[in-house]
């Protein structure tokens, strides 16, 4: 060791007492010395360390600068320790020991040898507790760029805590590892590598660092070698401690101390460790991998244990103690079979479960069952087997999109299909409670009147249809003003039909109640009827919402509410358009977006400006609709890889919902058309035919159960209640109910409605009657249903009023196209079903008393509307209902037939 050592180590003697416990780590000096004129280099320390993140061992740091040249550092809770240094590109190198247990609170002696330093590969071996637990080879160089002036490089050591314990640190240059070893009172069989020819056998010299201070008399005496006294014999260091004896750290925990004439002796290690009972290291049983595939085996001080079987698998968890154990007790984990005891819950029921490994899969439906994993499995059903048609016999059987099942109760019976029950007033519920728990399986709360939203208003169990009084305040309905609502005192400020407790204008007279926007105030005192923001004066359409205000004809009538959208006509006269509608859908040519094909609803799913009737592509995906590469599987639906993992026509994406509007298909009235799901006639247009006439007043509309029932109140001049959904193709029907003995004239339906001169309707007289008014003509009434075409140049007036009237054609107004030649009128108080299937070119009616067919039109062609709206029909007649209203979009299917006791061999016919 250089001069400057010595001296330093004496001013530490004279200057520094008791400086080195108080700053924690042992200083110990600055050398100069070229490591690399060694075969090998040793670091020698024993310690106990606690848990810890990272604790250098030893290291050498330059002190000019913040460089380290050398370090090795215990990497604690990772088990692992580290040898770190610089190379001679100035890189760092890192050489990672792993599987290494230092920092566990136990008392460890660790040797790290680093050889082959003067001709190499260069290696380093740590050895543990007398024990080699791991080695690096072909290392980088090392040692070799270090500086060589003295002052430039400090050795320090781990620093002192109060929970860890450093007995010693040593650095030894030159020698044998066993001989080295012996410092740490290891003994090893010295082998060939142990010892090269012409180089140290014996231990050079070594650095001792302990917890007492430093004098250079007892540096000597432990060996310290001063260079430059060169009459100082460089002899080998043998160690001569005394005799241990025991005491409680003599040896490893719970292991048994004996004294001897050479000291003490230990007993063997505990089971789970190996060692010479002095030091103890824990065996690893995990080695010999104990637990099942894919559990994870922890190893514990001492002994093992598994983790749980994997999911699928039942069994044991393991541990033990001791390799042996460990290989003769391998952890068993057997699979579950899922398929068995009902835990296949992944799979639909009537279905396949297939017992994998650890796992199940789910297959096809069962024998007798169809469907997948996807739509589940049903029992294997038929409309055309008898013995597979699951439907009740007064049920009606449909085959579905996709090869289910559907049951409908017949005409004058009600339930779900699969038990029907009377239904007397066939407004869709049975006249005594089903077997079932759907809502149409309760007993109907009318028996006699069709109320198909029963409602209750009293909550007695007696509908407000029939009863007396429909809000129980004591007040019968003919006398009360608030027929659905409690109010014994019936305040009425401004005195029309409606009290105070139900007027939705309680300081204005409005008899007919209108609410457009349906938000509380009704339109005679609602500055906004429509609710769309816009304020009554200034809003080009009152009564339909038209934010955008647009105004094609600039007549202050707005396109939403005008009926010649394209023609002046403020005060909306009938006029003779000038434009041209070459497919007769109602729609001018200019604004058709399929002006040559026939699409009254003018849908346009992409919305490129081309309806869907003539747009190839539908959705705009690049899959034709019909022609190939197609047909597109999901045709509104835009699907461009055309995935279909049952392979059953229909698109993934568009599976069950057809249009993709939320609305399942089984249920959507259009399941080709998203902006249409369910019947609803709550938005509503009035059409007033005869505005100018004052024989009778207009009519009153309520509508009901959601839109799906509505009720006419008034002896009224002729009007419609028309809703806003144009149709291409469409089946529509309902409940025709005339609730009183009083009157016998007409009332129906529409249907193909373009506008106030443009309509079919289906009319029913009860009996034969001349119109009161001979001007302009004397129109006579036949009883009986009449299918009549209303195309009037002159629009809703006199003239049209008496040509509604009048059974048989008139010119330039209405066209008889059918009426039932028996003449039989309807009678007070008895419930008729009707059906209407309407299709561009074909017209087909048919009316139902109870399950009896009392009228059939048959097929009947006409051409002057194709397509249009829906609504109801009055023409002096109160107290008309019209119950369990249902329309569905058909535009593209033949007619099928109606009920399973007709005949329907002239029925089944498409017409394009």
């Amino acid at each position: 060791l250089g001069r400057e050592c010595w001296d330093l180590l004496a001013t530490v003697q004279e200057h520094l007492t008791g400086l080195f416990h108080s700053m924690h780590f042992m200083f110990l000096c600055k050398i100069k010395y070229k490591f690399a004129n060694f075969l090998s280099v040793f670091i020698l320390t024993t310690f106990k360390l606690q848990p810890k993140i990272l604790t250098t061992i030893f290291g050498l740091y330059s002190t000019r600068g913040n460089v380290k040249y050398f370090e090795f550092s215990v990497l604690g809770r990772m088990n692992r320790a580290s040898l770190r240094y610089l190379k001679n590109d100035g890189r760092l190198h890192v050489t990672t020991f792993s599987n290494v247990q230092l920092a566990d609170g136990k008392r460890h002696a660790v040797l790290l040898q680093i050889k082959g330093l003067q001709h190499g590969p260069i290696a380093a071996e740590l050895y543990v507790d007398c024990t080699q637990v791991s080695s690096a080879r072909n290392l980088p160089p090392l040692f070799t760029n270090m500086p060589q002036t003295a002052n430039s490089i400090e050795i320090r050591t781990i620093q002192r805590r109060a929970q860890d314990f450093v007995e010693d640190s040593k650095l030894v240059l030159g020698g044998s590892v066993a001989k080295v070893a012996a410092l740490q009172e290891c003994v090893f069989q010295q082998s060939d590598s142990a010892s090269i020819a012409g180089q140290w056998t014996n231990v050079r010299s070594y650095i001792e660092c302990k917890d007492y201070y430093f004098s250079k008399s007892s540096i000597s005496g432990v060996g310290f070698i001063d260079p430059e006294e060169t009459e100082i014999p460089m002899t080998p260091f043998v160690p001569h401690p005394p005799k241990p004896q025991c005491d409680s750290t003599s040896c490893f925990q719970d292991v048994k101390c004996s004294e001897t004439v050479n000291g003490f002796q230990c007993g063997p290690c505990p089971a789970g460790f190996i060692g010479d009972g002095i030091r103890c290291t824990d065996v690893d049983e995990c080695q010999v991998s104990p637990c099942f595939p894919r559990v994870h085996c922890v190893n514990t001080s001492p002994g093992y244990y598994c983790e749980d079987c994997p999911t699928g698998y039942t069994g044991q968890s393991v541990h033990g103690i001791e390799m042996r154990f460990a290989r003769l007790n391998k952890q068993v984990c057997t699979d579950i079979d899922e398929c068995q005891n009902g835990r296949s819950s992944g799979c639909v029921s009537n279905s396949q479960c297939i017992n994998t490994m650890g796992s199940f899969r789910c297959g096809s439906c069962r024998s007798g069952y169809v469907g997948d994993q996807l739509r589940g499995c049903k029992p294997e059903q038929s409309c055309t087997n008898h013995l597979l048609n699951p439907c009740h016999t007064n049920a009606q059987c449909f085959m579905e999109r996709g090869g289910n099942v559907s049951c409908t109760c017949g005409i004058g019976w009600a339930g779900n299909g699969y038990i029907c029950g009377k239904d007397t007033d066939i407004d869709g519920y049975p006249d005594q409670d089903l077997r079932c728990h759907n809502r149409d399986c309760r007993k109907d709360n009318c028996m006699f009147v069709p109320n198909s939203g029963q409602e209750d208003a009293d909550g007695d169990g007696a509908g407000d249809a029939c009863d007396e009084d429909a809000d129980g305040d004591g007040i019968l309905n003919a006398q009360d003003n608030c027929v659905l609502v409690r109010n014994i005192n019936q305040q009425n400020t401004d005195q029309d039909s409606y009290g105070d407790a139900c007027d939705n204008c309680r300081t204005a007279i409005n008899n007919d109640q209108r609410d457009t926007d349906n938000d509380g105030r009704g339109d005679a005192c609602d500055d906004d009827m429509d609710g769309d923001g816009i304020k009554n004066f200034l809003d080009n359409c009152q009564t339909y919402p038209n934010i955008d205000q647009k105004d094609r004809d600039n007549d202050g009538v707005g396109d939403a509410c005008d009926s010649c959208p394209d023609v002046v006509n403020p005060n909306q006269v009938f006029i003779i358009l000038s434009q041209f509608d070459s497919d007769g859908d109602g729609h001018q040519d200019n604004n058709d977006n399929c002006p040559t094909v026939i699409n009254s609803s003018q849908l346009d799913t992409d919305k490129d400006g081309f309806g869907d009737e003539c747009d190839d592509d539908d959705d705009n995906d690049g899959i034709p609709d019909v022609f190939l590469p197609g047909p597109d599987n999901c045709r509104l639906v835009a699907n461009p890889g055309q995935e279909d993992d049952n392979n059953d026509g229909i698109g993934d994406i568009c599976e069950g919902d057809f249009d993709q509007d939320t609305i399942i298909d089984r249920i959507d009235v259009c399941p080709e058309n998203a902006e249409v799901t369910l019947t609803d006639f709550r938005a509503y247009q009035t059409v007033v035919l005869d505005p100018e006439g004052d024989a009778q007043i207009d009519p009153n509309w309520v509508v009901l159960n959601q839109g799906m029932e509505i009720v006419q109140t008034m002896n009224s001049d002729p009007g419609l209640a028309v809703g806003y959904i144009a149709f291409n193709g469409v089946d529509f029907e309902g409940t025709f109910h005339v609730n009183t003995l009083t009157d016998d004239d007409y009332a129906g339906f529409i249907f193909g409605y373009q506008d106030s001169s443009s309509f079919y309707v289906v009319m029913w007289k009860q009996t034969e009657q001349t119109y009161w008014q001979a001007t302009p003509f004397r129109a006579v009434a036949e009883p009986g249903i009449q299918l009549k075409a209303v195309k009037s140049k002159t629009g809703p007036g006199e003239h049209l009023r008496n040509a509604l009237w009048h059974t048989g054609d008139t010119t330039d107004q209405v066209r008889l196209l059918w009426k039932d030649p028996r003449n039989v009128g309807w009678k007070d108080k008895v419930s008729y079903r009707w059906f209407l299937q309407h299709r561009p070119q074909v017209g087909y009616i048919r009316f139902y008393e109870g399950s009896d067919l009392v009228a059939d039109s048959g097929v009947t062609i006409d051409t002057t509307m194709r397509g249009g709206r829906l609504g109801v029909f009055c023409f002096s007649q109160e107290n008309i209902i019209w119950s369990n209203l249902k329309y569905r979009c058909n535009g593209k299917e033949t007619l099928p037939s109606i009920s399973p006791n007709t005949d329907t061999k002239d029925l089944l016919i498409s017409l394009e």
